[in-house]
């Protein structure tokens, strides 16, 4: 009965959700594209395809090293690849081979997931993290297709909220084939939730290996510029105001502490989601200073920052797919997401770009990564975004240079120890599909 109260709630706000996906189009056209899959409509595969749901743009990039270490173990593997958001198409487009196919994540609907399940005909399902849909798993277990959770976490935040809702999402998370999970705290609430067959294999994002054209860029940057760089990754709605209020407040200082002939240290900001960028180029703005946006040099096969985009004051991430560049322009990062109660982002990547990273109070969603980088020595937590600049300025002091190289060669140990779960995970996956096989 819960369920089908939930489904009706989901059919009455159906033209609500389609016009919202129309109006995000304006400045992301891929919302407006093949709309008729949101629906569950679309062609006829050939059955047996391996399918894996990464919502969006982070999950996408988790699931490479995954799909990597599945078809080293499944030759000839056919890839369906879904996703919720524009950004997180456009990065999964990477990862497709011949034959391979993506698809948006049906609304989820009885009929709409039915229809999707029909058209795609997948053998397995993977879903990424926390992408439980109850009418989905339900529709799945009728078709007879298992369902597997992978890299799954779960805050006790969200297992809190969770509990309101358990007469919904303990029967999906109890139809799972198995649930892989981050951390044992993760499994636990999983557990607690309704989950049976949970096993810990690791953060499949400590197996993302940094481009290391990207990281030599970004180096080779920083040594045109030949002053200290510090970059917001991944920031959020509310954070950049707060950051540009005490950056200027306290810029001075930091090139003074960096001791590079007096020059003003670089702020690099590159926002979480790219609808946010012509706003947070305003903010920048309206703070007074000067802005370069990366998107405005982007020129292959120079691709250099153009002599006036040296000499400004912040420089604006607006590109996709170039975080390791963004690693190794930094000195030092400050991570997006963590300074707002919203759980912060993967700080993961920074670290093994050997980028020390500073933290604010709220990283619920990477808690056990957050509290090892922590305890390694490559990371260190914060109060708020004047407290981050503060001690970013005292890391790059010039007295301070031996202990920023033990951070940033911690952060690299870290990050290089805690690999391996793509190949734990590949492993569980192919268990069951090789039953699906044998069934």
């Amino acid at each position: 009965m819960v369920r089908l109260l939930y489904s009706a709630i989901l059919r009455l706000a159906l033209p609500l959700w389609l016009a919202r996906l129309w109006w995000r189009g304006r400045r992301e056209p891929g919302y407006r594209q093949h709309l008729g899959q949101r629906m569950g409509l679309g062609s006829v595969h050939p059955e047996g395809a391996l399918w894996v749901h990464a919502v969006s743009l982070g999950e996408t990039r988790a699931a490479a090293p995954l799909v990597d270490a599945l078809r080293e173990r499944l030759p000839g593997l056919t890839l369906l690849l879904t996703h919720g958001t524009a950004t997180g198409r456009q990065a999964g487009a990477a990862l497709l081979q011949r034959g391979d196919r993506q698809a948006w994540l049906p609304i989820d609907t009885p009929g709409a997931v039915r229809r999707f399940l029909a058209h795609q005909r997948p053998a397995l399902g993977v879903l990424m993290e926390t992408e439980v849909w109850p009418n989905l798993q339900a529709q799945a277990a009728q078709a007879g297709v298992p369902m597997v959770l992978a890299n799954a976490r779960l805050s006790e935040r969200s297992a809190s909220k969770g509990q309101r809702l358990q007469r919904l999402m303990r029967p999906a998370l109890s139809a799972m084939r198995c649930v892989l999970a981050q951390t044992e705290a993760d499994a636990q609430r999983l557990r607690a939730m309704g989950a049976g067959d949970v096993r810990v294999m690791g953060n499949l994002k400590f197996d993302l290996i940094p481009r290391e054209d990207l990281l030599a860029r970004g180096q080779r940057w920083r040594q045109q510029l030949g002053r200290p760089v510090v970059l917001a990754a991944v920031t959020r709605e509310g954070e950049e105001q707060a950051l540009l209020q005490a950056w200027c407040a306290q810029r001075g200082g930091l090139s003074q502490a960096a001791g590079e002939a007096g020059a003003p240290a670089l702020l690099v900001i590159v926002p979480r989601h790219p609808q946010r960028f012509d706003e947070v180029a305003a903010l920048v703005t309206a703070a007074g200073l000067n802005l370069a946006r990366r998107s405005g040099w982007v020129a292959p096969p120079v691709d250099e920052p153009p002599t006036a985009a040296l000499a400004c004051d912040v420089w604006l991430g607006d590109t996709l797919g170039e975080m390791s560049l963004y690693y190794g322009l930094a000195d030092a990062a400050l991570l997006g997401g963590s300074f707002a109660p919203l759980g912060g982002q993967n700080l993961i990547e920074s670290l093994a770009c050997g980028c020390p990273i500073v933290v604010g109070p709220h990283t619920f969603n990477f808690a056990d990564a957050a509290d090892g980088a922590i305890a390694a020595g490559a990371a260190e937590r914060v109060g708020d975004l004047p407290a981050a600049v503060a001690l970013v300025q005292q890391w790059l002091d010039p007295a301070h240079v031996t202990a920023h190289a033990q951070r940033k060669a911690a952060g690299q140990v870290f990050a290089t120890a805690h690999r391996g779960a793509a190949r734990r995970m590949a492993e569980a996956v192919v268990e069951v599909w090789e039953g699906c096989v044998r069934g």
